[in-house]
């Protein structure tokens, strides 16, 4: 057991998320280690009231700073990490140039490797403790990330890019043996494989990951949604409704279905445990369905503002009723710093939504890409929040990082002017320290 002295940052459980934020200035957050050999948060408040509780257990005193919850990111692309800031035209001319050419390096699995160190430091470095992120079509990038995610203790979800048509051909699923199995049915065996090594191994958890409709066949995507039914405990992740010109493909390529959203659901792939990254041009049916399913989205701002996709709709969002949370979206996002995405979240709701008056508080901007983002995953009390029983992943902040931060914070005269200056001034250099349990 161990307890961390510092001023503390959570979120009450059940709460509106604009005002669920619980500030002590002097607090203590008390840790120690489960059954299963995970650092659990034992008790947390202000330190005059527990410390006495406590009085033989070690602290550690961080004067002038604060612990938060881990952040919790919904979607990115770890092969993607080399493309982040490449010009396109937009989201298909992106692929084709940038995306689809460097996806091709990881058919060998020691620039794989190195991609999935270098990716895990980035998010550890920017204070992400939880991440649902895509691979690529090559088994052996599925298998370097999880060996990346374990050796540092990341909360990670992953799994093989399915894609079996409208690709580069190198970049397709491949059958293993010439003869054997075909592609699709080979990408489903490589996928169920990968799923009975990976899944609930330590912190790690497995994701079927079609790509997006547009380049999975009708067997291919009717596969992935046997393979959910018959492990529920796994994720599903893929793409919607991100670029008019993408919904446009799939409602060519999938006629008899109502929406680019219901052609997932009719394969199965629309349920709890499902993120769908975007989500942004969607209606009312589309939204209740994402509702009554269970699904979730994946909001990418960065990203949407870098490709010129448009924007999330907040406000349609919580009028119909279902969970969202933030995601960088490396490397069509265009940072990993979860305060450039949460900055970049208050850009879509004020200018996407001009007509709503929309405008995210700071808790509510927090709160998306922690206590939120992991209840969209189904992981709400266990990551993103720092309440007893949660996992003691902890990010601590100094706000005296910058002279500009420093200044900021120091006039700050409630908790929404602090979160706020942080969010808008923060970076990289926010993040003192990333402590994962």
């Amino acid at each position: 057991m161990q307890a961390y002295r510092s001023a503390l940052l959570y979120f009450r459980p059940h709460s509106d998320p604009g005002q669920s934020a619980v500030y002590e200035e002097d607090g203590l957050l008390v840790v120690d280690q489960n059954a299963q050999g995970t650092q659990v948060v034992q008790a947390v408040g202000p330190y005059r009231g527990l410390a006495a509780r406590y009085p033989n257990v070690p602290v550690q005193h961080f004067p002038g700073h604060i612990i938060a919850p881990g952040f919790v990111d919904l979607h990115s692309h770890y092969p993607q990490t080399n493309v982040i800031g490449s010009p396109a035209e937009g989201l298909l001319p992106w692929l084709e140039h940038y995306t689809f050419p460097e996806e091709n390096r990881f058919a060998a699995p020691d620039y794989c490797a190195q991609a999935a160190t270098f990716f895990v430091a980035e998010m550890l470095r920017n204070g992400v403790t939880t991440a649902l992120t895509f691979a690529t079509s090559h088994p052996a990038s599925v298998q370097a990330l999880f060996s990346e995610a374990q050796r540092q203790h990341l909360r990670l979800i992953t799994g093989l890019c399915l894609m079996d048509r409208h690709a580069p051909p190198d970049l397709l699923n491949q059958s293993s043996q010439p003869g054997g199995s075909d592609a699709t049915e080979q990408s489903l065996i490589d996928s169920e494989t990968l799923l009975q090594c990976w899944h609930g191994v330590d912190r790690l958890g497995y994701a079927i990951t079609p790509r997006f409709a547009p380049t999975s066949s009708d067997a291919q995507l009717r596969g992935a949604g046997e393979l959910a039914a018959r492990y529920p405990s796994v994720w599903i992740q893929s793409h919607v409704a991100e670029n008019h010109e993408e919904i446009a493909w799939a409602r060519d390529l999938f006629p008899a279905f109502s929406s680019y959203l219901s052609t997932y659901a009719d394969f199965g792939l629309l349920r709890q445990r499902a993120i769908y990254a975007h989500c942004i041009h969607f209606d009312d049916a589309d939204r209740a369905l994402m509702r009554d399913s269970g699904a979730a989205a994946a909001v990418c701002p960065t990203s949407n503002l870098f490709l010129g996709s448009g924007f999330f709709d907040y406000a349609g969002a919580d009028r119909v009723g279902f969970q969202y949370g933030l995601a960088n979206d490396v490397g069509g996002g265009t940072s990993f710093s979860p305060f450039h995405t949460m900055l970049a979240a208050y850009y879509v709701g004020r200018v996407g939504q001009t007509k709503t008056g929309l405008s995210l508080s700071p808790q509510h901007l927090w709160w998306q890409h922690t206590a939120g983002a992991a209840q969209a995953l189904g992981l709400g009390g266990v990551v993103g929040n720092l309440q007893p029983g949660c996992e003691a992943d902890f990010v601590l902040l100094n706000p005296q990082a910058t002279p500009l931060l420093a200044r900021r914070t120091a006039q700050a005269s409630s908790l929404d002017e602090l979160l706020f200056a942080m969010i808008v001034l923060g970076d990289d250099r926010l993040v003192a320290q990333t402590v994962i349990s």
